[in-house]
């Protein structure tokens, strides 16, 4: 769900036997845990040609009809509060805004591409992984206090090196250049998943203080155990229903999965370069950083705002990388403390926030060239992975299939794309058909699905394997062996109540 993710490079057309080859996986691809692969061994969705690099740019692009065209010149404020404002880009009121966000936060956790090439077929075999394909925090833990030392406190390497600059928490920070020390830099994209980022750094370093009450020897090691199980049961019991629905969850832990088998944890394309991009269509245009930060008053901001310079050491919007006494997150805005002040996510669907439609140079610089617009690197990921379209897959899923007649929208392209449709837009569309936006479909809630649940599965430290009938030991608002992001948030001392604000 990272808003930055997908390398770029000049666009070139490729011969209909170099796209058979990445389709089906070049001789010799082996699955392995350290490079992508595929859960179908589908035909993709359409021949690379010019043509179809200018369709999926065009229908990616700002103002084409993904953009939501939200009014922006109404300010952030108003495309919170003002319901007139909101018809082409609704809210979800079944997932608060921190949904979104800790989708991206596990995305970052899981995958990372820095290799392939926006728009040039590869084989997935053949590109790396740059995240260990289980959720195991890696981009927080790095390689430990040995091996990364930088990420850790030198008069108390058990602990995560944690500062501030603002009224509360930051990342760690260069004190020249203010770039973010970090294991992953996408999560200094924006100041929402920095926050939530420290917000973990934090969560470990008050467990760690709690085992030293409790006399516990190897501290770090148990302390990182507790956080990864902690927040792996938060995916399967609070953010996987939210996203896929309690049933698709269920079906998949009682009948097991049945397109993502293998014993090795490995990270699919389908999941990476489509399925889990939905995240993309839950960002909001703009939000209520925090309630009393910006001298007091609230901090609203754009996601993104395409009229801020670069290099601002207070940006009105919410990009990463500065530091300033407002930028930082009152988590009752993105998660729902009881306390009536938590603000919903957008629905899934194919209106996209407009600020998502001119991404900052910062947030795509470490992927390369290419478009801008967040969705349209999207559109031409489907090329570079050779992506099924989601009919194909929604075919051998034996699930409904949208018609022609779902994804009219898509036949002023003349190249029959409503009829084999690039399974990022598939999945969207099918959403916003099946499930009026609230949740994922069949397609989309499948490969989600059996892929996270699949990587705690195969992945022997995770609870999933290791003790499936344990239940969370931290203290919880709904009572011992539960536990949600609130208590997440709480546990680490970042919640409205610990900040009186």
């Amino acid at each position: 769900m990272g808003a930055g993710a997908g390398a770029g490079a000049v666009l070139e057309p490729v011969a209909a036997s170099d796209r058979t080859r990445a389709a089906g996986g070049l001789a010799g691809g082996q699955i392995t845990s350290d490079h992508f692969g595929r859960m179908f061994q589908l035909p993709a969705f359409a021949e690379p040609s010019d043509e179809l690099t200018a369709a999926l740019t065009d229908l990616g692009k700002p103002g084409g009809l993904l953009d939501a065209k939200d009014d922006l010149a109404k300010g952030p404020v108003a495309l919170i509060t003002d319901q007139s404002l909101l018809a082409g880009n609704r809210d979800n009121t079944t997932q608060t805004a921190g949904t979104t966000f800790l989708g991206q936060f596990i995305d970052h956790d899981i995958t990372l591409d820095q290799g392939s090439k926006l728009g040039l077929p590869t084989d997935p075999t053949t590109s790396k992984n740059n995240r260990t394909p289980a959720l195991d925090l890696d981009s927080v833990y790095g390689g430990g206090p040995l091996v990364s030392p930088q990420l850790y406190r030198t008069d108390d390497p058990a602990k995560f090196r944690v500062e501030s600059g603002g009224l509360f928490e930051d990342l760690p920070r260069s004190p020249t250049t203010l770039q973010a020390v970090l294991r992953d830099r996408r999560n200094d994209e924006h100041m929402i998943i920095a926050g939530l980022h420290v917000a973990f750094l934090i969560f470990h370093n008050s467990v760690v203080d709690r085992l030293r009450t409790e006399g516990v020897e190897n501290e770090f090691d148990e302390a990182r155990r507790i956080v990864r199980w902690h927040y792996q049961w938060i995916v399967v019991h609070e953010f996987l229903p939210q996203l896929v629905g309690p049933a698709m969850v269920d079906d998949v832990f009682g009948g097991g999965r049945k397109y993502y088998t293998s014993a090795i944890g490995y990270m699919p394309v389908e999941f990476q370069g489509a399925a889990f991009r939905v995240g993309h269509s839950m960002v909001r245009p703009s939000y209520r950083a925090n309630l009393a930060g910006d001298a007091g008053k609230p901090f609203f901001g754009f996601v993104f705002d395409p009229a801020q310079p670069e290099g601002e050491s207070d940006p009105a919007d919410l990009r990463g990388g500065a530091r300033a006494l407002r930028r930082f997150i009152g988590w009752q805005t993105f998660f729902d403390f009881g306390d009536g002040e938590v603000k919903p996510n957008k629905r899934i669907d194919t209106h996209i926030s407009t600020p998502l439609m001119t991404l900052p140079a910062a947030a795509i610089r470490a992927f390369g060239n290419g478009p801008t617009s967040l969705p349209a690197r999207n559109l031409l990921r489907q090329v570079t992975w050779s992506m099924p379209s989601g009919q194909a897959i929604a075919k051998q899923l034996g699930v409904p299939v949208l018609s022609s007649a779902d994804l009219s929208e898509l036949r002023s392209y003349s190249l029959g794309l409503e009829r084999s449709t690039p399974l990022w837009y598939y999945v969207l569309k099918e959403a916003e058909v099946e499930a009026d936006g609230l949740r994922m479909g069949p397609v989309g809630g499948r490969i989600v699905a059996e892929v996270l649940i699949g990587l705690l599965q195969n992945d022997p430290t995770s609870y999933v394997a290791v003790a499936p009938d344990w239940r969370p030991s931290l203290p919880s608002t709904a009572g011992t062996g539960e536990f949600r992001m609130v208590d997440l948030l709480t546990v680490a001392g970042v919640d409205p109540a610990s900040r009186g604000q």
